[in-house]
């Protein structure tokens, strides 16, 4: 290897050379010196599990820790919540020092904030059986180190504020939702109970409660018909027999002897049945009060006549024959007894509707007392998710549930964290030997020709006497020597300059360089920050 004749060569592009490197060294430079300083703030926070266990009383917010930050996120994230602290906490104001500059829109502001501001979670998943805590990063970047922190602890405020408010809102909604259920319920009970009640009250006579005593009524008032009926037969067999004695008495073949009254006979008809009955029937059932009732009023008859007959015996009116007695009070008690018997039949007749008439309301009013039990069973149970929710309620308001605390609060940095302007500096003055070492072999890729009397042998197959390099005319070489030197300048001025009034009046150098790395797909960080990645 020639190592003198590539020596020759790149001190033949040395002007192209240099005029690489500076062109990188005065872009690294500038690039180091205009980047704006950034500092970045952290806070660090941890959610913390309910303070009383599950088993005493539990929290009726149960909402999964990421899932919550998430929401929490996308709240504090949103454009109106952002432009709000733009505002408040003057954060595109000029700094001290700095012209002043057209205040940015509305999009590039929710734009720039959502991208400065990072909210990282971690832990959350289990780790060897045992669950990890869940810990949240909150940061913020801006050109001074007090305005990272104060923006950095006013998201960190925002954080809190939300998580106390959505904890709360969600278990007053609840106690709301569950005192609504309450009261709907109660009114549907009181509304149940009115039905129910109206159609007790309109059928009372055919409950299906009722229904075995009706059906006793039935068959005693039966019995008490079958009892009317064998007493009429009675009566009138009675009765034939009187009308027989009457007309024997007045043919003159009638027995001597003083006959009994017909109360008397009446009387003792009565108390024979009464001992009849009594050897089947008990002694309150209610043809034993009947019969007892008319022996009672007989016996007040007879005792009547016994005590007016001797009054009666000197008045000289014509009195009535024994048989005329005995036959009027047959007949009296013939129409007693069919009273009673068109009473006892309508009284069968009724017990038979309102008998056929329980099976049908039995099925309804067991439908409305099934709707009822539904109802007073949701509605225990509603009020017992009440109690439950005004429990939870006064654990939130409390802050005895789960919540977010501040482990570490955002405090001013005393070092920026970007640009680390030797690196930047550094790097430029290595981009410019990488391209003054690509010029040089560049120069000499498009323009290949003879250099050396070696290759004049080898191409050729001659041997040259002698060979004169390429000598240059003064104006040539004023010529390129002018080139040179404004390309130089142009390198060493010129550069700094576009980069200054792009910064200055276009675009700030640090999004100008991000906006084209992120459209080259080579940048790291996306234009919104990273949704919260998922716990475990």
């Amino acid at each position: 290897m020639d190592l003198r004749f590539y020596l020759s060569i790149f001190l033949r592009r040395l002007p192209w050379f240099v005029l690489m490197l500076a062109l990188g060294s005065a872009a690294g430079f500038t690039l180091a010196r205009v980047l704006p300083t950034v500092y970045a703030a952290q806070a660090r926070l941890v959610v913390e599990s309910e303070q009383i266990p599950d088993s005493l009383a539990a929290s009726t917010v149960q909402i999964p820790p990421t899932e919550q930050l998430q929401i929490i996120q996308q709240r504090i994230l949103s454009r109106d919540r952002l432009i709000e602290m733009a505002n408040r906490l003057q954060l595109y104001a000029p700094l001290p020092g700095q012209p002043p500059r057209r205040p940015p829109a509305g999009d590039e502001i929710v734009a720039d904030l959502r991208q400065r501001i990072q909210i990282r979670v971690s832990g959350g998943g289990s780790g060897r059986g045992t669950a990890q805590a869940v810990l949240v990063s909150v940061g913020f970047e801006a050109p001074t180190a007090a305005m990272a922190a104060q923006v950095t602890n006013e998201v960190v405020t925002m954080i809190l504020r939300e998580d106390v408010g959505m904890r709360t809102a969600v278990a007053r909604q609840t106690l709301d939702f569950f005192t609504q259920e309450v009261t709907r319920l109660d009114q549907e009970l009181a509304r149940k109970g009115a039905e129910i009640l109206a159609f007790q009250q309109a059928n009372s006579a055919a409950l299906p409660d009722s229904l075995d005593f009706r059906r006793s009524q039935q068959s005693g008032t039966q019995e008490r018909l079958v009892g009317l009926t064998r007493q009429e037969a009675e009566l009138r067999e009675r009765r034939a027999q009187v009308e027989r004695m009457k007309a024997a008495a007045a043919a003159g073949t009638v027995p001597t002897g003083a006959p009994l009254t017909p109360e008397q006979r009446s009387l003792e008809a009565a108390r024979k049945e009464l001992r009849s009955a009594l050897t089947v029937l008990a002694p309150t059932h209610p043809r034993i009060r009947v019969l007892e009732a008319q022996i009672a009023a007989l016996e007040a008859q007879v005792a009547a006549q016994a005590a007016e007959a001797p009054e009666g015996a000197g008045t000289g009116a014509p009195a009535m024959s024994p048989f005329d007695l005995q036959l009027a009070d047959i007949d009296a008690q013939l129409r007693f007894n069919a009273d009673e018997r068109a009473r006892l039949e309508a009284r069968l007749e009724q017990l038979a509707v309102t008998i056929d008439a329980t099976p049908a309301n039995a099925i309804a009013l067991g439908t409305l007392e099934r709707d009822f039990a539904n109802l007073r069973a949701q509605y225990d149970e509603t009020v017992a998710k009440k109690a439950r929710a005004e429990t939870g309620e006064v654990i939130e308001a409390l802050a005895k549930g789960q919540r977010i605390s501040v482990i570490e609060q955002a405090v001013a940095p005393r070092t920026p964290d970007r640009p680390n302007r030797p690196l930047i500096a550094a790097g430029g003055v290595g981009l410019g030997l990488g391209l003054g070492f690509a010029m040089v072999l560049l120069l000499e890729l498009l323009h290949p020709g003879i250099r050396r009397p070696v290759e004049i042998t080898n191409k050729l197959g001659i041997a040259p006497f002698a060979t004169l390099p390429y000598i240059r005319t003064p104006g040539e070489q004023l010529r390129r020597r002018a080139i040179i030197g404004a390309a130089l300048a142009v390198a060493v001025a010129g550069v700094p300059a576009g980069l200054w009034l792009i910064d200055r009046h276009y675009m700030p150098l640090d999004l100008l360089i991000e906006d084209i790395l992120r459209r080259a797909r080579l940048a790291g960080a996306p234009v919104l920050p990273a949704v919260l990645p998922a716990v475990g």
